[in-house]
């Protein structure tokens, strides 16, 4: 009997030795960053390396100020220097290593080296990083006591106007209902809302709501949106709040096919003003036609009659023979003595003046 009662206590045992294993174990499965310094200055590199993460997953790694791993990085990326950041790809198991070269974030520290999922889940880490000579500042004091939770679904309230259609930026105000269901009252409360287009991780920017939260009330309240001119495209709307994500909201964004209507346009207008406007210069600078005495141009000569036929005809085998036209005869010319008969044949006749006490011969003397 004796013996069959050490058994389960060698199994409590057992249980108790391979519980902190466990623990360890379960701690290493999520995503974790390591650093090869934990200081340096601008201009050198460090090298992080990183276990835990998704297989052949898309990171984002960045030297971040006003964040502790706590925390998290208050601002979000506005908060890192995003200029010198690096990405990286995980392996099959999980893991990267990728040298960062050490440069200012455009805050002040306290400061860690940020690793973000870009595509797929998310998923982040932080591991404390200490830039020299970069300004350190307390960050500011975290609430104590108040707790918001999300007690409606988001919307996103506002529509497109005219301007929108012609590449103006889009806007939105994403609506929400949160209440206290902490100790305490929360006053002025921080926001960040953000908006993701594809694959890519959200652009995270403070929201400051003014107001008091007494612990069991609740409020409504609105935060403007807006993205970069002629965005268009699926967008999902993000809202976060003391580094835990509160909600997302999908928004759908018309292309702006005003700007198109006008590129179209001026291809078809512009070369035609220049059309116009070289047709006005080959007008003025061509030659003009000599004009006549009496001020007018003078006409282009006729072309032949045959030159007019349509295509095809046949010209005609036996032209009229024009008819001539007759000449005048004066009515004290007879056809003797008309100018045109000089040489023809006529009777002799007497050129002799006559008087008027002549007789007049008659027959041959």
């Amino acid at each position: 009997m004796s013996g069959k009662r050490r058994i389960p206590a060698l199994l409590a045992v057992l249980a108790l030795l391979l519980l902190p294993l466990a623990g360890n174990a379960s701690a290493a499965s999520g995503p974790g960053v390591t650093l090869s310094e934990s200081q340096a200055g601008t201009g050198g590199s460090i090298t992080v390396s990183g276990g835990g993460w998704r297989p052949h997953a898309l990171l984002m790694v960045l030297i971040c100020g006003r964040a502790t791993p706590s925390r998290g990085v208050i601002g979000g990326t506005n908060s890192c220097a995003n200029a010198d950041g690096r990405a990286v790809t995980t392996d099959a198991k999980g893991g990267f290593s990728k040298k960062l070269p050490v440069a200012e974030p455009p805050v002040p520290c306290p400061c860690v080296v940020h690793v973000a999922t870009v595509t797929g889940a998310k998923a982040d880490a932080d591991a404390v990083f200490e830039v020299a000579g970069h300004p350190v500042r307390p960050l500011p004091a975290e609430p104590s006591g108040g707790t918001l939770s999300l007690l409606s679904d988001t919307r996103l309230a506002g529509a497109d106007g005219l301007l929108t259609w012609f590449g103006a930026p889009p806007s939105r105000t994403l609506v929400f209902t949160v209440g206290n269901v902490g100790s305490s009252a929360i006053k002025d409360p921080v926001f960040q809302v953000g908006a993701a287009h594809g694959v890519f991780a959200p652009q995270w920017d403070d929201q400051h709501w003014r107001g008091t939260l007494a612990p069991g009330k609740k409020a409504r309240i609105e935060l403007p949106v807006e993205l970069a001119a002629g965005a268009h495209g699926d967008y999902t709307v993000s809202l976060k709040y003391g580094g835990e994500v509160l909600a997302e909201q999908p928004w759908g964004v018309g292309r702006p096919w005003g700007v198109t209507l006008f590129w179209l346009l001026l291809c078809v207008v512009v070369p035609a003003a220049l059309f116009r406007a070289g047709m006005a210069v080959v007008d003025r600078i061509r030659p003009r036609l000599p004009r006549r005495a009496g001020g007018g141009r003078r006409l282009r000569p006729r072309r032949a009659a045959s030159a007019l036929r349509l295509p095809g005809s046949r010209p005609p085998r036996n032209p009229p023979t024009p008819t001539p036209t007759p000449t005048p005869t004066l009515p004290w010319f007879t056809p003797d003595s008309h100018p045109g008969a000089a040489g023809r044949l006529s009777a002799p006749h007497d050129d002799r003046p006559t008087s008027p006490t002549t007789p007049t011969r008659k027959g041959p003397p």
